[in-house]
């Protein structure tokens, strides 16, 4: 394992052990230097919750850039033959992936999550606020853009994904978990290590290039963390609060942005410092107490450039 620069890391274990914050392990990518490491536990793969929204997000701007399909796009357009409801005619990618698209269908509400339809609950549902008006965060609309990839592609999101993400990062059959109907679910579900994670933010970092090729178009990964909307009412914490973008978190710290997964699963691009920071974990109470020790205890380490 790569131990150049590990004391940069000495703050923030210590602070994990004294705080219990129920870390598994951090990974520290800086430009020019050898990757950091620090395991707590074995570098298995580990559930990203809805850090696996950002793989999403990025799968819609591949299909954009292959021309299968436009942000602006109606998604009840993508699925003829489902019926929907009246309002649903507006809601388009962009809203899904900013999560502004009015609809009630989150999967969080009673029985959402073991509908054995989520596609068919998502556009039957009648929107009770506008399309574009209001974020309201919802698992149902990360599941409906995998629905849109495939719709679009013949190919299921992580087989989509498979020759175009995962294979260039060297990740080898990742492992996302399905909803009744065989569809990879989107929002949550998928599986990576901690090393693995930490390859889609330093893709984002580079504005989606990988090595000598260009995964996801440079303009697109701008978009996802510039593109955000008012997410203020959301959380009394000032992390879940600072905006939201294309299935990605804005930062309280300056021009940072974020994969977040639910428990304090992390991957986040600090730009300032052409760095990346990710975090596997288990914490149910207050997760972002993990992005406030990196705040305070590894940040300051870490020149701007």
């Amino acid at each position: 394992m790569p131990t150049t620069d590990a004391s940069l890391l000495t703050g923030f274990r210590l602070r994990t052990v004294e705080r219990n914050l129920g870390v598994y392990g951090i990974h520290l990518h800086r430009e020019g230097h050898e990757p950091v490491e620090h395991r707590f536990r074995s570098d298995d793969p580990v559930h990203l919750y809805s850090g696996s929204k950002t793989f999403t997000a990025v799968a819609v701007g591949m299909a954009q850039a292959e021309g299968l399909l436009d942000l602006d796009d109606a998604v009840v357009g993508f699925f003829p033959e489902h019926p929907h409801a009246d309002g649903t005619e507006a809601i388009t990618v962009r809203h899904l992936l900013q999560m502004t698209s009015g609809s009630p269908f989150t999967g969080f509400g009673p029985g959402q999550a073991e509908e054995p339809d989520l596609l068919g609950a998502f556009l039957t549902a009648e929107p009770v606020a506008e399309p574009g008006s209001s974020f309201r965060y919802s698992n149902g609309s990360s599941y409906v853009l995998g629905r849109v990839v495939h719709a679009v592609s013949g190919q299921d999101l992580r087989d989509f994904l498979l020759p175009r993400l995962f294979e260039p990062l060297g990740i080898s059959n990742p492992q996302w978990m399905r909803c009744p109907r065989g569809y990879s679910l989107g929002g949550v579900g998928l599986h990576l290590r901690s090393s693995e994670f930490a390859r889609l933010g330093q893709l984002l970092l580079q504005d989606g290039r990988w090595e000598d090729s260009e995964l996801v178009p440079a303009g697109f990964v701008e978009r996802m963390r510039s593109d955000v909307v008012d997410c203020s009412d959301f959380s009394e914490d000032p992390e879940s609060s600072a905006g939201y973008g294309y299935q990605v978190w804005r930062c309280t710290v300056a021009d940072a942005w974020r994969a977040d997964g639910k428990y304090g699963q992390f991957a986040v691009v600090l730009p300032r410092h052409r760095a990346v920071v990710t975090i596997t974990a288990h914490r149910e109470s207050a997760s972002n107490d993990i992005l406030r020790a990196v705040w305070e205890d590894l940040l300051p380490l870490l020149p701007e450039v």
